[in-house]
């Protein structure tokens, strides 16, 4: 088992980790103990009743946070002609068609977010086995298979989250920084929080909303009372 620091050891001293904080009482706590040269991002961790590998259990979705994530977003974008142009002027990183596809699948993938434009998706489609695992392919349910390029580019640079259950049906999300105040990453953790309640699937059962957790990039996990998750 690896060592901990002095830095680690005393950010876990101020955290007890047998108790459940309030939601508030957790983001000053993770603030508090952030002692990192740079900027640490503030995730909140929630663990849900479901079982992701069923369809009709999966959670996915958009949430755009009140305060932004504190992180550059870059933008990749499938699209021709006057849309690629559209495309490029709301701010987009990277634009192209063939060959923006070339380059992912040669591995050079320069963007953390891909919209992509309802033609090109028979394009993008062969690109799924790379772009999938990662997270990137665009879907029209969340708005990143879509004409208004402008609209999406500005949600996702304005601090638009995806969330998705993992396999263990855990969803994870940055809710901003560390240099954020409390009642910033609150108001940013709570809209998160209601998305994922608002995305329950139908076939989930028993409770839902099982354990919640808020740390920082280099410290400690802090337990949540997920009955402080919703406003």
């Amino acid at each position: 088992m690896a060592k901990q620091g002095k830095r680690l050891k005393a950010a876990y001293a101020q955290v007890d980790r047998n108790k459940q904080y309030t939601l508030p009482e957790a983001i000053a706590l993770v603030k508090s103990a952030s002692k990192a040269k740079f900027d640490e991002t503030v995730e909140l961790s929630m663990n849900l009743g479901i079982d992701p590998r069923h369809a009709d259990q999966m959670v996915r979705g958009l949430v755009s946070l009140p305060n932004g994530t504190g992180k550059t977003v870059r933008i990749g974008v499938f699209a021709r002609g006057a849309k690629a142009e559209e495309a490029q002027a709301a701010g987009a990183d990277v634009v192209g068609a063939e060959d923006l596809a070339e380059k992912v699948q040669a591995g050079d993938i320069q963007f953390d977010r891909c919209i992509a434009t309802p033609d090109m998706m028979a394009l993008v489609g062969r690109l799924g086995k790379i772009l999938g695992p990662r997270g990137l392919m665009p879907n029209p349910r969340l708005g990143t298979v879509t004409m208004d390029l402008k609209g999406a580019i500005t949600a996702a640079k304005a601090g638009q989250v995806e969330f998705r259950a993992e396999k263990a049906g855990i969803i994870h999300a940055g809710i901003g920084k560390v240099s954020f105040d409390e009642q910033k990453l609150l108001e940013n953790a709570l809209a998160l929080a209601d998305a994922v309640i608002k995305a329950k699937p139908t076939g989930a059962k028993g409770t839902y909303m099982q354990k919640a957790a808020v740390s920082s990039s280099m410290g400690p996990g802090v337990r949540v009372d997920v009955a402080t998750l919703s406003g």
